[in-house]
């Protein structure tokens, strides 16, 4: 099974796809469990392509053969994501479509929501015990640039941000991964353990 995340920009930033493979492994008379996933696909777009291609292009992703009718697509509502979400619906993709809207603070919001600090940690728990990672495609050397770009700032009034706000150029491909990756594992998105935090 394949899992995309879209992270939506425009003029400022990048709308970026990722596409991820969910590898499990059979146990007997356990059925199957998650064991990996494998970074199967990257894109960033160019900046200033709009919205209209980006759901086209996305389109004709989950359309390809390898995909289509095997995917599940998590897309990032935030800001103007809502009439985007709406828009890839109306594509009628043919896949499994989840919307999120991606928050700043320490605690998920309303159903939907997800602080971006957990969705960048869930990725780094996953590369830490080996159970994410990036194959041989194009753009590989960027993503992996911005995961290590991705820092943790206290502003004004100590509210805590994530990002790569002076580390690097742009978050869009980890975020973008961090949405495919969240899909991938099967979580509800207020469901995230109370376990111990990276940060």
């Amino acid at each position: 099974m394949y899992y995309l995340g879209l992270d939506l920009g425009q003029k400022r930033d990048h709308s970026a796809v990722v596409v991820v493979e969910r590898v499990d492994r059979g146990q007997p008379f356990q059925g199957y469990r998650f064991e990996s996933l494998m970074v199967r696909y990257v894109e960033r777009m160019p900046l200033g392509t709009p919205y209209p291609r980006v759901v086209e292009r996305v389109r004709e992703i989950v359309r390809s053969d390898e995909l289509y009718g095997n995917c599940a697509l998590a897309v990032d509502a935030t800001g103007v994501g809502a009439p985007v979400v709406d828009m890839l619906r109306a594509a009628r993709l043919g896949c499994d479509l989840t919307a999120v809207t991606i928050t700043g603070g320490d605690k998920a919001g309303s159903a939907g929501s997800v602080p971006k600090r957990d969705l960048i940690a869930e990725v780094q728990v996953l590369l830490e015990k080996g159970q994410l990672r990036i194959g041989d495609v194009r753009d590989a050397g960027r993503l992996a640039r911005e995961l290590g770009d991705m820092r943790i700032s206290t502003g004004g009034g100590g509210r805590t941000r994530m990002g790569a706000d002076r580390c690097g150029e742009y978050d869009d491909l980890a975020i973008a991964l961090a949405l495919a990756c969240r899909r991938a594992k099967g979580r509800k998105l207020n469901d995230w353990c109370g376990g111990g935090r990276l940060f």
